[in-house]
């Protein structure tokens, strides 16, 4: 059994997206910056005049760990990489690599990724893979 994430009223544009095959994030028009995770304003500038957007989809791999034994009450699927991506906005976020082993020599920071989404019960949950893998 894998996590099964619930979508809130403040993230359920973000699952929409997901289940459309799209990564969307938050901008903030009144400084024009993204980010993420979900909040009704803005982290940078306080402000509250922000819309969801369509981000590419391109990510580099900023940091991870490989973790080799399953979270309390879910299947062991280890080893796997829980990673923080950069994505071509500028924010980063939390979410696994798949298509590539889980191993120091095969994840390599700064390698270009790219979103892909695994279903779950009744959302997709957003997974990056490296760019250059055939789908």
């Amino acid at each position: 059994m894998k996590p099964v994430p619930k979508p809130t009223p403040e993230t359920q544009p973000f699952w929409d997206g997901t289940a459309a095959g799209e990564l969307r994030i938050q901008r903030c028009r009144t400084c024009e910056r993204h980010y993420f995770y979900p909040r009704p304003s803005c982290p940078r500038c306080g402000g509250d005049d922000v819309e969801w957007v369509r981000a590419t989809g391109r990510a580099t791999l900023y940091s991870y760990v490989i973790n080799h034994r399953p979270a309390p009450g879910f299947e062991a699927e280890g080893p796997y990489a829980i990673a923080v991506v950069e994505l071509e906005e500028g924010v980063r976020m939390m979410t696994n690599i798949v298509g590539v082993p889980n191993t120091p020599e095969a994840l390599l920071l700064d390698m270009e990724l790219r979103v892909v989404f695994e279903r779950r019960g009744e959302v997709h949950v957003p997974l990056f893979e490296p760019a250059g893998a055939g789908r």
